[in-house]
């Protein structure tokens, strides 16, 4: 059992950590790659890295209905559709309001898991964590916070659209994915972003002029394998052993991430701001696991107890 929960742990830590560092590779590739087709690279290289992994492993394929059925709304409603409505949207507002915007992601996790998955608990320790959560969020990233309805509001509703249909399908895969496999669920979903990505990517796009410098094409292959195979795969896995908002609040913990590395790596400045804004979301997901941690040191310290006797 603590095996188990160092493991959970590890794997929480793991996403926070590569999801995070997926801001400064996707900031790299577009210096080159168009966001269409980038995506669609990635999904596409990531989804013969799986292939790979599942042939080494022996995982087979799952074909019955409801595997399929998931498939099918994974790879539209997980990738094709938000991807692309987020990577659309960059185009027309800060990369900064985009973070904040997809904060709401947790906030649909708890609204589709209230009528969902009932078993699911949402208590107010995880809604007054998530709120104190996406608070620090705004505060890290206020500076983009300017607004221009006119030339903005289509990309900022795309982003919360992109967020919605993520918190949807979290929930979906909650509720019914429980019998698949992490990389088979993975697969499928991934080539279907990563096909439909590049056909829209090759029609809508300037590809004429693409420069392959070693950056940007690394960027790609780190996208895939550490941003997409390993994020996604431990991502499904956790799914089936952690309460899915608590699984949701990773969402506040990339950006912090983001910020770091962007500041140990290409010189960006760490403000007063950021720490503030970062010890807010830390308080956020401590609250959200208030229940969690009191039961643990309740039962921690029944062990000592019961070992003294």
């Amino acid at each position: 059992m603590k095996t188990q929960s160092v493991k959970i742990s590890a794997g929480f830590i793991l996403i926070c950590l590569l999801w995070g560092s997926t801001w400064l590779a996707i900031k790299i590739g577009l210096e080159e790659f168009p966001p269409m087709l980038a995506a669609g690279l990635r999904f596409s290289l990531a989804s013969i890295f799986i292939f790979f992994f599942m042939h080494f492993r022996s995982v087979p394929i799952q074909k019955d209905k409801l595997s399929i059925k998931l498939y099918l709304i994974m790879g539209i409603f997980s990738f094709v559709i938000p991807f692309g409505l987020v990577y659309w949207a960059e185009q027309y507002i800060p990369s900064g309001l985009a973070s904040i915007l997809f904060g709401s992601f947790p906030f649909f996790v708890i609204l589709f898991s209230k009528f969902s998955l009932p078993k699911e608990s949402v208590d107010i320790f995880k809604i007054l964590g998530v709120t104190i959560g996406f608070i620090g969020i705004v505060v890290i990233f206020s500076d983009d916070l300017t607004l221009n309805f006119t030339l903005n509001l289509w990309g900022m509703l795309a982003v919360i659209l992109s967020a919605a249909m993520q918190g949807g399908i979290a929930v979906i895969i909650k509720k019914h994915g429980n019998h698949l496999n992490p990389l088979s669920m993975n697969f499928i979903p991934l080539v279907i972003g990563g096909i439909v990505l590049v056909i829209l990517g090759l029609l809508f796009e300037k590809t004429t002029n693409l420069n392959y410098t070693m950056p940007a094409v690394l960027s790609i292959f780190y996208l895939a394998f550490f941003g997409t195979l390993i994020t996604f795969t431990t991502y499904y896995w956790l799914m089936k052993r952690m309460n899915v908002v608590i699984l949701s609040l990773s969402s506040f913990i990339s950006p912090i991430v983001a910020v770091i590395l962007g500041w140990l790596f290409i010189s960006e400045k760490l403000s007063e701001r950021d720490l503030i804004g970062s010890s807010l979301v830390l308080i956020g997901i401590l609250f959200a696991n208030f229940i969690g941690l009191k039961n643990y040191f309740i039962e921690h310290k029944k062990g000592k107890d019961d070992k003294h006797y």
